[in-house]
């Protein structure tokens, strides 16, 4: 770790800013998200449902694209908020952390429904016998027990944010210092010569955060199992 250079820690570091903004944010409306569609049945929940996984089967360019035309500087969201607001998105590292939001979403909500679709509903129903508001058998019961597989979302929407490229570069481009994280780095060294070595220290310290991710969510995805049948 001590060879790598002052460009590639701001790269780094890049990265998991943008990362933990994307997740922080995105996480209440994983959360819910996550509980409309494991205890709600509505018409337009299989579409619902569809549109929040399709990132996950989209071309990332095409996301990145589509980003673009919507919150970029003459988009329809990104125009207004430009104009009236002064946020700017495109070609800033809160553009990335949008699309690393986006993109990372799937895996973000999909913990968590299946953690509160494994609640006993039971528990809730006794709540509300009790007395207890739906908002108050949410924050009490509901979530309480499902707070592993949140966790679970949260580490693999992480994992995920650390390793987006594709929307990334579409939407925000690779400005070193502003937009350029991991992956766009590595994309840049490997193009220029002499630069595999830095390359590869940064393949190294993304596998690190990717494996390091992998292992924490396996090991709360364990925690809610265990919690849920009384371990």
């Amino acid at each position: 770790m001590s060879e790598i250079s002052p460009a590639e820690w701001t790269a780094i570091l890049l990265s998991l800013r943008v990362a933990i903004v994307a997740t922080l944010v995105a996480t209440p409306f994983g959360i819910a998200l996550a509980w409309l569609l494991a205890r709600r049945d509505f018409w337009g929940k299989s579409m619902l449902d569809a549109v929040v996984h399709l990132p996950l089967v989209l071309p990332p360019v095409v996301t990145g694209y589509l980003l673009l035309l919507t919150f970029g500087r003459r988009g329809l969201v990104g125009g207004f908020l430009a104009d009236h607001l002064g946020i700017v998105f495109a070609f800033r590292w809160t553009g990335a952390a949008l699309a690393c939001g986006v993109m990372s979403f799937p895996l973000l909500v999909r913990p968590m429904r299946l953690s509160i679709e494994a609640i006993d509903r039971r528990l809730e129903q006794a709540a509300e016998t009790l007395g207890a508001a739906p908002w108050k058998v949410f924050f009490t019961v509901t979530l309480p027990l499902a707070l592993p597989g949140v966790l679970a979302g949260m580490v693999l929407g992480f994992a995920k944010a650390i390793g987006e490229f594709g929307a990334t570069i579409t939407f925000v481009s690779n400005i070193p210092g502003e937009t350029q994280t991991i992956s766009s780095a590595i994309y840049s060294l490997i193009q220029t010569p002499d630069g595999d070595a830095a390359a590869g220290r940064l393949v190294i310290v993304s596998i690190a955060l990717a494996l390091g991710a992998l292992i924490a969510a396996e090991w709360f995805a364990r925690r809610a199992t265990a919690r849920l049948h009384g371990n």
